[in-house]
Order: C-alpha cells, then structure tokens, then sequence
C-alpha cells in the first residue's frame, strides 16, 4: 500500500486520467473530489463490496436455474 500525506487542496493523480483532490478536513472526515472518465466506476468499499456479492448471489442463482433446466430436459420424454 501507498502511503502519502496531502493538504486541503493538494492532489494525487493515478495514470493520466484521474484525479483525487482533499477539499477539506475536519476532525476525522475527509472529503475527497475525484475527476475521473465516465467509464471508470467510483465506488465506497462496503457499496462495492455489496454489489460483489449481490452479483455473485446473482450468477450463482442462474447457475441453480441452469441446472435444474438440465435435469428437467433430459427427463422429459
């Protein structure tokens, strides 16, 4: 892991097309500005780390329904 330390104002940039800025401090919040394409998804952990697990109970489910499909073709006459 990357370590820096940044003041309000100050940047990080990450490959040529984003930018984190520190807009302001107070206390133990930070709040972050990040300029980045439209492509690339901007997530907090714990949302992204429901959206990997709601996709993964999602392809899991079809992968059920898949199956069952299976067994019921071959057991159709």
């Amino acid at each position: 892991m990357l370590v820096l330390t940044r003041k309000k104002n100050e940047s990080i940039k990450i490959g040529d097309d984003i930018e984190i800025t520190i807009l302001s401090v107070s206390g133990e919040q930070i709040k972050i500005g990040i300029d980045a394409p439209k492509h690339v998804e901007i997530h907090r952990k714990e949302v992204y780390v429901e959206i990997q697990d709601e996709n993964n109970k999602a392809s899991q489910t079809s992968l059920d329904l898949l199956k069952k499909l299976n067994i019921q073709i071959k057991n159709t006459p």
